[in-house]
């Protein structure tokens, strides 16, 4: 299965948030056995959203996008979205209902704050989403997500994202296969050997240079298991190898 990863925000771009959100799915989904095949961050742009939805709904099995939900003046991204699939907006009832019952709650919660500022709430905004989609919602965050034909459209929040990801992580499965190694060997002198493995081998190789004491990475991908395991026994053969660093050995 291959997958796009799409990241909304002028905030990522202007570098006053790193996109965590990208490397977290793109974990998660490799864990799974799917593959991304690509990582992009595009502004806060209705057109723009939609123009690369449009292309990569098209050439991906599944697409996901993170990032600019919420019914805000600058939450443009099911708005982007639905145009990239030629599909209208309309308010989802179920969900109206649940972020009116949600915003009931925070002000019985919360009377000094709601007393003090005036909360401007749009909640058919918040809760307008493309035709014939699935929503999707979770109680860590405000804004409901959705997947739409093959596009998976996610907040941008990491805790709420990661949370409404659980919900359709099942569906990111694949065939790939992945086996890691780690070496004290500098990267230059392991191209020979890396270059015999992939003509071995109908697999593929990826070389990860180590930084300071952090040992160098091998990981060795691949659709059949028991080639991604022959690959990993030839490299333990030919290249020096050591332990993992505590924090991938703790995972």
């Amino acid at each position: 299965m291959e997958i796009a990863v799409l990241s909304v925000g002028d905030e990522i771009l202007a570098g006053d948030t790193v996109n965590t959100n990208a490397s977290w799915l793109a974990d998660r989904i490799d864990e799974r056995g799917g593959s991304v095949r690509r990582i992009l961050t595009v502004p806060d742009d209705r057109a723009v959203i939609a123009e690369t939805v449009r292309e990569w709904a098209a050439a991906f099995d599944a697409v996901v996008v993170t990032g600019g939900i919420g019914g805000t003046p600058d939450d443009v991204t099911m708005e982007g979205v639905a145009d990239g699939l030629d599909r209208d907006l309309a308010v989802d009832r179920d969900e109206r209902a649940r972020l009116e019952e949600k915003a009931r709650q925070f002000r019985e919660e919360n009377p000094e704050m709601t007393e003090e500022y005036d909360l401007e709430l749009d909640l058919d905004a918040a809760a307008s989403l493309p035709d014939g989609c699935r929503a999707l919602a979770t109680d860590a965050g405000w804004a409901p997500g959705c997947v739409v034909e093959n596009v998976y459209v996610l907040p941008g929040i990491p805790e709420e994202m990661k949370a409404m990801f659980e919900l359709v992580a099942e569906e990111f499965g694949g065939d790939v296969v992945s086996r890691t190694l780690y070496t004290p060997e500098p990267e230059g002198a392991l191209g020979d050997r890396l270059s015999e493995v992939r003509e071995r081998f109908d697999a593929s190789v990826g070389s990860y240079p180590g930084v300071g004491s952090t040992p160098g990475r091998l990981k060795v991908t691949g659709t059949d298991a028991e080639t991604v395991a022959a690959a990993t026994d030839w490299l333990r053969d030919h290249v020096e190898t050591t332990d993992p660093p505590e924090s991938d050995a703790d995972d």
